[in-house]
């Protein structure tokens, strides 16, 4: 897989403020926004760089305030890396195409992965199957 590069110039232009600072800066968005994502079979994907990361089958309700999946759309989806910033202990993921910060993982979610993805919806394209 090769990865995309741009700079940071290129990556303002290309998103939103918000978009930026959450992908690009790793921010978080405030909990419980509306990002008008339907609840239809769909993909989630990299608001970077279109990147197919989530699938709707996939997603579910956490009451944590953002989209939250028990499993990516496949195994290369996304990057973990220990995360220790906030004084917490968390797992970072990011997109594997382009390093787009997306969220974190916790291993609290439902079966059959008993994980969470907690994802940016700012991070998010959703795309109708």
């Amino acid at each position: 897989m090769k990865k995309i590069i741009k700079s940071e110039e290129e990556w303002q232009e290309k998103l939103s403020e918000l978009a930026f600072q959450v992908t690009r800066r790793s921010a978080t968005e405030k909990p419980f926004m509306d990002h008008g994502f339907p609840n239809l079979p769909g993909k989630f994907k990299c608001v970077c760089c279109d990147a197919e990361l989530f699938d709707s089958e996939t997603k579910f309700n956490s009451n944590s305030g953002w989209p939250s999946f028990y499993d990516t759309s496949n195994e290369n989806a996304v990057t973990q890396k220990h995360d220790n910033s906030h004084f917490m202990n968390r797992t970072e993921v990011s997109c594997s195409h382009c390093d787009a910060h997306l969220g974190h993982v916790f291993p609290d979610g439902p079966a059959p992965t008993g994980l969470r993805y907690c994802i940016n919806g700012v991070a998010l394209n959703y795309t109708k199957k």
